[in-house]
């Protein structure tokens, strides 16, 4: 996708804002997931999938090809946001398994 040609700082901003919000909305529904993946995965050892891991990053390189994006930000973004979301499965799993 492409940005949309802006002739002021206002609608440079307006658009960013836009995508921020679809963005908080695809991340929240990716978090959904992780914590999908917490109740399902039966051992703890699971949780951290490094080979899912390099998979989801030739995933999205790949998708940054199509898109435009340089693979160098999306690997760094990545790698962060997969780190913290995987933080977020380890206390998801070991909540859901605290009584048991």
């Amino acid at each position: 996708m492409k940005a949309v040609p802006c002739e002021t700082m206002q609608e440079v901003r307006e658009n960013v804002d836009r995508l921020d919000r679809v963005l908080v909305g695809l991340l929240a529904e990716r978090l959904g997931y992780i914590e999908q993946a917490a109740r399902i995965k039966q051992s703890r050892d699971a949780v951290r999938d490094e080979d899912r891991i390099e998979d989801v990053i030739a995933k999205v390189k790949a998708q940054c090809k199509i898109d435009g994006l340089d693979e160098n930000i999306a690997e760094r973004l990545w790698r962060f946001m997969m780190e913290d979301y995987i933080a977020h499965e380890f206390v998801k799993w070991d909540e859901i398994r605290k009584d048991g």
